[in-house]
């Protein structure tokens, strides 16, 4: 029987699926898209905890949601134990879910000041600070991590027992080193031995390379995870969620969306962005998002080009009217 999985006092589905979070990607239009496509749990872009205690407005904004995300996380990042408490105690008075702390971000210029996967190479820091947050704050803490620095130094197993001492609601492991980045396969094998120790006892969620419900649902029953959290194979595949949930639930294969779907939710996308962002900033941001919606569509390329250079709503809106009248 599958164990209830609970972040805190947070009930969360069997085997949830969640939306990892990735920055200039997980706003708030994208994250609506993932909960209505089925996502168990959003997380915010990620908030670096020295620019929330400057109170640099393009940060806090990254704390805002909706109601209707729940349950919903933001993630923190940084080096100095005293700025990320304090930047955890205003995270926790937007009131989300939880905080998730990031150790795995595997960016350099985050990395290389010791904040993201930086931190594995000062594991007792790491530790250290993520005790000091979840005894400042009241929600639950969880982290994100990697397996460790690199091939030499896979220290998750011991990490992980340590990080459930500190106090925290679950842990997720990506299945790379920091020097991998995102290059060659993730191994899963060190996350089932800790999914899979008898005295770990807080939700284990597993991330990387899972790019298909097929692929979800074999971590599932290989790795013994609590469940899956989702990153860049959401990325204009928004219905990975609604796939692997139903895979997974009812055994049922869904076939992939049509052009038609996936023009009527990236219009969708668009106009969430619209509503949440001014004109120039949303126009911008979506174009990250075209490439993978429309992604395989035979003699698209010349229409993809035009999508990444508009700069105007309406010669937006018009291509999305000639993408339906001609590949839908």
């Amino acid at each position: 029987m599958d164990k209830t999985v609970k972040i805190g006092d947070i009930s969360l589905p069997t085997f949830p699926i969640l939306l990892a979070p990735m920055e200039d990607i997980t706003d708030i239009s994208f994250r609506l898209i993932c909960k209505e496509q089925g996502a168990d749990v959003l997380f915010s872009e990620f908030a670096a905890s020295d620019a929330l205690i400057r109170d640099v407005e393009s940060t806090k904004q990254k704390l805002r949601f909706e109601e209707s995300e729940r349950p919903f996380g933001i993630q923190i990042f940084g080096n100095d134990e005293m700025v990320m408490v304090e930047a955890a105690k205003i995270i926790e008075s937007y009131q989300p879910d939880f905080i998730d702390i990031n150790w795995g971000c595997p960016v350099k210029k985050v990395a290389i000041k010791g904040g993201g996967s930086g931190m594995l190479q000062n594991p007792d820091l790491l530790v250290k600070i993520t005790a000091a947050i979840v005894k400042a704050v009241k929600i639950p803490v969880t982290v994100k991590t990697r397996l460790g620095w690199d091939e030499s130094h896979k220290i998750i197993v011991d990490l992980a027992q340590k990080l459930q001492d500190t106090g925290i609601s679950a842990l997720t492991i990506h299945g790379r080193t920091r020097s991998q980045m995102y290059n060659g396969n993730a191994d899963w094998s060190l996350i089932e031995q800790v999914a899979q120790n008898q005295n770990i006892h807080i939700p284990i969620f597993g991330n990387g390379d899972i790019c298909s419900a097929q692929e979800c649902l074999k971590a599932k029953n290989t790795y013994q995870v609590s469940g899956i959290m989702i990153g860049r194979a959401a990325i204009g595949n928004p219905w990975i969620f609604n796939q692997c949930k139903k895979l997974i639930n009812s055994n049922i294969q869904v076939e992939k969306p049509s052009i038609a779907e996936r023009l009527n939710l990236c219009r969708k996308h668009f106009y969430l962005a619209l509503q949440y962002k001014n004109e120039k900033q949303a126009v911008l941001e979506m174009r990250k998002h075209y490439k993978p919606y429309f992604k395989d569509i035979k003699n698209f390329k010349e229409t993809r080009m035009r999508l990444l250079t508009c700069n105007k709503i309406e010669e937006i809106e018009n291509l999305f009217s000639e993408i339906e009248d001609k590949f839908c």
